[in-house]
């Protein structure tokens, strides 16, 4: 019997994966898609997921990442991180490197898709294959989260939605750019990925054509004209996923598929890291029930922080307000960059 079967071959299910075999599990990864696994994001990687990166022998191509700064209009707000610096990484290039470690640790990938899960008293049986332990770490809109019973209703307004594409063009600083419109229909996020590429990616509550909303940021569109596109326009959303528990039986929850609030601070690509490493020490410990508590403990100042701030972007009225005070306490500002590294 497979110790650890992981459904999903992105950064989350591989990370998961790559703890298992590094404490002697044998692990096996179930992923429909072919790699490397893209994926609708910022691509900043926080410090702390830089160090967790390191932890599990993986260390991709990138730019390094010295910090976060607000903009609107005149206004600036800019903290740098005080440990260690980030990573702004293509998401395939973070993927292919996770898989290249997960291989040399003898993971086996397989093609296929959990669709449905049958659990027992001492194993779990999906995609034809049976294990102890079932990680689900399938994505915003999992799959097994849903088949077993374990989404939320989400009854808030307005939802969120990501795009995203990569321009040609050296980027013109170390630091995450977060543009905000001030009128609550969105951000913009600028982060360098290469010596040559940025990543500018939306969040926003319409559904209108990438060109549409790039036009609500004068600024940032100059910067970007007469560059050449290097990738296609791809989304993702509603990003906030409401989620009853992320342990049913023997089956566990990580990354995306765990619960998502926004995507707004960037903590999305550390906090599956983490939460990676704790479920399977969680596992090994013989408490899959810790589990919960852990992730609750890791995601707390994400979960907090993020909601606060996207009350307050959404609202005309507030999010004209958001840069301006950064600008106007610093170390308000930076204390917040600082608990979410």
């Amino acid at each position: 019997m497979i110790d650890l079967l992981v459904a999903g071959g992105g950064p989350a299910g591989l990370a998961t994966a790559i703890h298992a075999a590094l404490n002697g599990m044998e692990a096996v990864v179930v992923e429909p898609r072919p790699g490397p696994v893209d994926k609708a994001c910022g691509e900043g990687v926080m410090p702390g997921g830089v160090r967790s990166l390191a932890g599990l022998g993986v260390a991709p191509a990138g730019h390094p990442l010295c910090g976060i700064r607000y903009v609107d209009g005149p206004h600036r707000a800019e903290a740098g991180f005080r440990d260690g610096t980030g990573l702004g990484v293509r998401r395939t290039v973070l993927s292919a490197a996770l898989a290249r470690r997960a291989a040399d640790l003898g993971v086996r990938v397989v093609t296929g898709r959990v669709a449905g899960v049958r659990q027992g008293a001492d194993g779990v049986t999906a995609a034809g294959l049976r294990a102890r332990w079932l990680v689900a770490a399938d994505g915003l809109h999992s799959p097994v989260r849903r088949a077993l019973g374990l989404e939320l209703p989400d009854g808030r307004s307005p939802r969120r939605f990501g795009l995203r594409r990569h321009y040609r063009v050296a980027p013109w600083s170390d630091f995450v750019e977060v543009h905000w419109s001030g009128t609550g229909s969105g951000e913009a996020y600028v982060t360098p990925v290469a010596g040559d590429v940025v990543g500018v990616a939306f969040l926003t509550t319409s559904r209108h054509p990438y060109e549409v909303h790039l036009g609500h940021f004068p600024e940032l569109a100059a910067r970007l004209e007469g560059c050449a596109v290097t990738s296609a326009v791809r989304g993702a959303g509603p990003m906030r996923q409401r989620v009853r528990g992320r342990v049913a039986g023997r089956v566990l929850l990580v990354g995306d598929a765990a619960g998502y609030v926004d995507a707004l601070t960037g903590e999305g690509v550390s906090l599956a890291l983490a939460s990676a490493e704790a479920v399977v020490r969680c596992l090994r410990a013989g408490r899959p029930g810790a589990y919960e508590r852990e992730w609750r403990r890791l995601s707390r100042w994400h979960r907090l922080l993020t909601g606060a701030l996207v009350r307050v972007g959404c609202r005309r009225d507030t999010a004209r307000l958001v840069v301006p005070a950064a600008a106007r306490m610093p170390p308000v500002f930076a204390a917040a960059v600082h608990a979410l590294q």
